[in-house]
């Protein structure tokens, strides 16, 4: 890709995000909120407990569909779209709690992923062991799994099934990647292994990823941006240096600023040490 190519994909939006809206019961889960992603950028949704995230996220994957509002991704509507429907289009997702065949083994597994994005997945005269077996371990090289392509992913450390499943979501070759909680249930050193690893595909590919994360640590060590939510509202959106310095955001999400400076120093650390993006 040439510099103009890469200039042009990378000023023009992938997502757009304009007024999104969710009520449940008479409660404004997501009250009319605006946001853009593009391509090669990591973005961190944000938000105390009830502030509307995982609404957001599913709006945008179509498992709940807006009252109000646009969600265009790559020129596509996606409100009222199925999440299938959604995901052939270019849309990954891994989520909080992976979600891999335990019984099969890794390499199956990605498998499994391009049988169904080819349309074969309930087609009997071919197994998933048979169908881009060289495709599905260039992938698990990438994600550092090539090794392990013939263990059952029931053998796995939680750390590496978190590894799969990033595999999975890239079989489709997405342009958008929702990741849900990525490092959830993860110790520290796995956690920073991983968003590396993702940080180095959106690099690579070009990817577009939004994330929500509860490891303040690793908001800011990644986040290329980051929105904020509360009640449902979007209270900010910037760099991290912009949130950190945020009243608002200090105010309803973090209770003091002197918390939230320890946990922003601590990133930075974390990014230093593994050569990250500050």
């Amino acid at each position: 890709m040439n510099a103009d190519i890469a200039t042009s994909v990378t000023d023009t939006p992938l997502l757009k995000v304009t007024g999104l809206g969710k009520s449940f019961g008479g409660v404004k889960a997501v009250d009319g909120i605006d946001f853009e992603l593009k391509a090669g950028e990591l973005l961190a949704l944000i938000g105390p407990n009830g502030a509307g995230k995982s609404t957001t996220f599913n709006m945008v994957n179509g498992q709940l569909k807006a009252d109000q509002g646009s969600i265009l991704f790559h020129g596509h509507e996606l409100v009222g779209m199925k999440p299938r429907a959604i995901w052939r289009l270019g849309v990954g997702r891994t989520f909080q709690i992976a979600e891999t065949f335990a019984s099969l083994t890794v390499a199956e597994n990605v498998q499994m992923a391009m049988l169904s994005h080819d349309g074969k997945l309930f087609s009997m005269w071919r197994r998933a062991a048979e169908h881009k077996r060289d495709e599905a371990l260039a992938l698990l090289d990438q994600v550092g799994m090539k090794a392990q392509a013939d263990r059952p992913c029931s053998e796995l450390a939680y750390g590496d099934v978190k590894r799969v499943e990033l595999a999975i979501a890239m079989a489709n070759a997405p342009k958008l990647l929702l990741m849900d909680e990525p490092t959830a249930g993860m110790a520290p050193k796995e956690r920073n292994s991983l968003m590396a690893l993702t940080k180095d595909l959106v690099t690579g590919r070009g990817l577009a990823v939004l994330f929500t994360e509860h490891s303040m640590d690793v908001v800011f060590a990644y986040a290329d941006r980051m929105i904020v939510l509360a009640r449902g509202r979007l209270i900010a959106q910037g760099k991290p240096l912009e949130i950190r310095d945020h009243p608002k955001v200090q105010e309803v999400y973090f209770g003091s600023g002197k918390t939230f400076e320890k946990i922003a120093a601590k990133a930075a650390a974390v990014s230093a040490a593994l050569g990250a993006p500050a």
